[in-house]
C-alpha cells in the first residue's frame, strides 16, 4: 500500500513582537509607536510592558564603539560545557554562539556547532534590512541627516508584491485613539521607517517583499533614486526575469561581503511572498550561529556599515511589546532585548502525533538571535546569543524559551562572581586588580 504523505511547511507567526523604541515615533514617523506610547501611559487600553521594554531612544546605544578591532576570540571550555549541560541529549540538535561582554575588557565566547549551516527563515529579513542601510550609506556617504529624511519620508504604497502573507502588523487610529492588527492589503502605505518596523518585528512577509523592492530600486538606479512608481513598475515589467535575479542576488550578497561577512555561510536568498519570488527569482537562503553572531559583534561596534546604520538597525531589533520563544521569560523582563527569530516547521502522518505550531515531526528548525543587556546590574549584564534547534516533536518555542532562562541565570552569576572577586581584590589593595595602582 503506498503510503500518502501530507507535508506542511510553514513560516512562524510572529504577529506580536514588535519593536523601535516608543518615544521615537515622531522622529521616525513610524505611526504605531504613538500608540504603544499611550497605552503605557495609560491614556490608551492595552498590554503594559516588561520593564526592559520601556528605554528611551537616547538610552538604546552602541554598546562596543571604542573596541572595533576586536573579533571572536576561541570558545571557552567551561561556558560552552555549562551550556551543553542544558541541552542533555539533544546537543546534537543545536547549534549556538554566545558572546559574554559583560565584563568587555574579558569577553567570554561559547560555541557549539557554530559553523552548522541552517535554513535562517525569518531571520533572514535582517539581511534585508542591512542591504537597505548598505544602500543608503552608499547614495548618501558623508549626510546622516539625508538618510534619515528618506526613511521618514519616502512613502510606500504595498501592491502585488506582498501577495500572499498571513502575518498581522499595528495600525495606529491617531483620530480614534485604537490599536488594530491586520494582515497588510495592497494599497496600504506607510514610509520606509514603517516598513522596516513591520518588516522586522511582526515579521511581516508581505513587508519584507514591500522593502526588498524598494532596495533594488535603489541598487539599479542609484543617484536617480527614489524614482516615480510608474518607472518602478516599468523596470520590473520590462526587465528579464534572468537579469533581475542577478540583481537580486548580487544585491543580496555583496553587503554580506562588504561588512567582513562570507555569503556561503550568511545570505538571504530572495523574496518571502509566493508574488515576490514569481516575480523576481532568486536562489538560497542560509546562515550558521557564528556568522550571525559576528553580526551582531558588528552592530555593537558601529562597524556594520557605519555607526549610524549598526544603531539604526540595533533600534528596529528592539522589543517593545509582548515578548515571544526565546525573548519571552520572565527571567528576561528587565532586560533590554534586541531580538529576532525564524521557524520553519512541517509534518507527516505519525501515530499518535499531532501535528501543532512549532511542533513538527519532519522539521522543527528555530532560530534565534539577540542582544541582552541588563542595565539594573552593577555595572551592564550585556552577552550576545544566536540559538538555532531541530528537536522534533517537542514545542520548540517553549524550549527556547526555557533555554533562555538558563543562559540569562547562568551569565548573571558569573558575572556576580566575577564582580565578587574584583572587589575582594580591590578591598585587599592588590595592585593588578583595578586597585588604581
Amino acid at each position: 500500500m503506498r503510503l500518502i504523505i501530507s507535508f506542511i511547511l510553514t513560516l512562524a507567526v510572529t504577529n506580536s513582537l514588535f519593536g523601535y523604541p516608543l518615544d521615537a515615533g515622531e522622529e521616525t514617523g513610524i505611526i504605531r509607536l504613538e500608540g504603544y506610547q499611550r497605552i503605557q501611559e495609560g491614556k490608551t487600553p492595552g498590554r503594559k510592558l516588561f520593564p526592559g521594554a520601556l528605554l528611551p531612544l537616547q538610552q538604546v546605544q552602541l554598546r562596543l564603539t571604542d573596541q572595533r578591532n576586536f573579533e571572536l576570540p576561541e570558545p571557552d571550555p567551561q561556558l560552552t560545557d555549562d551550556i551543553l549541560a542544558f541541552l542533555g541529549a539533544d546537543q546534537e540538535n543545536y547549534s549556538f554562539s554566545v558572546l559574554d561582554l559583560s565584563h568587555p575588557e574579558q569577553p567570554v565566547f561559547a560555541e557549539h556547532q557554530g559553523d552548522l549551516n541552517f535554513n535562517p527563515g525569518s531571520l533572514g529579513k535582517v539581511l534585508i534590512a542591512v542591504g537597505v542601510f548598505q544602500a543608503l550609506a552608499d547614495l548618501y556617504p558623508d549626510d546622516v541627516a539625508a538618510r534619515k529624511r528618506l526613511l521618514r519620508e519616502r512613502w510606500i504604497t504595498a501592491n502585488q508584491f506582498i501577495i500572499s502573507d498571513h502575518h498581522k502588523v499595528p495600525f495606529w487610529d491617531a483620530e480614534r485613539q485604537q490599536m488594530t492588527y491586520r494582515k497588510i492589503r495592497t494599497g496600504d502605505s506607510g514610509n520606509l521607517y514603517s516598513w522596516l518596523d513591520w518588516m522586522l518585528s511582526p515579521s511581516s512577509n508581505a513587508a519584507a517583499a514591500m522593502v526588498l523592492r524598494e532596495y533594488l530600486l535603489m541598487v539599479r538606479f542609484q543617484a536617480e533614486y527614489p524614482v516615480a512608481e510608474q518607472t518602478a513598475e516599468d523596470f520590473f515589467k520590462k526587465t528579464g526575469k534572468r537579469e533581475l535575479m542577478r540583481l537580486l542576488i548580487n544585491s543580496l550578497h555583496e553587503p554580506m561581503r562588504r561588512n567582513g561577512l562570507d555569503p556561503e555561510q550568511i545570505r538571504q536568498g530572495g523574496f518571502f511572498t509566493w508574488k515576490g519570488k514569481t516575480l523576481v527569482p532568486g536562489g538560497s537562503s542560509r546562515a550558521n550561529a557564528r556568522s550571525f553572531l559576528t553580526l551582531l559583534l558588528r552592530v555593537e561596534q558601529g562597524r556594520l556599515i557605519d555607526p549610524f546604520s549598526s544603531l539604526e538597525l540595533k533600534r528596529l531589533l528592539y522589543m517593545t511589546e509582548k515578548r515571544i520563544r526565546y525573548a519571552s521569560h520572565p527571567a528576561l523582563k528587565h532586560s533590554a532585548v534586541y531580538f529576532k527569530s525564524g521557524s520553519l516547521y512541517s509534518c507527516e502522518p505519525e501515530p499518535d502525533f499531532e501535528c501543532g505550531k512549532y511542533i513538527g515531526n519532519r522539521l522543527n528548525l528555530l532560530n534565534s538571535v539577540a542582544i541582552v543587556e541588563e542595565p539594573q546590574t552593577e555595572g551592564l549584564l550585556h552577552y550576545l546569543v544566536v540559538i538555532t534547534s531541530n528537536v522534533l516533536r517537542v514545542n520548540s518555542a517553549v524550549a527556547h524559551q526555557t533555554l533562555a532562562m538558563r543562559i540569562h541565570r547562568l551569565l548573571q552569576r558569573r558575572y556576580e562572581e566575577v564582580q565578587k572577586i574584583r572587589s575582594e581584590i580591590a578591598g585587599s589593595g592588590h595592585p593588578g586588580a583595578g586597585s588604581g595602582d
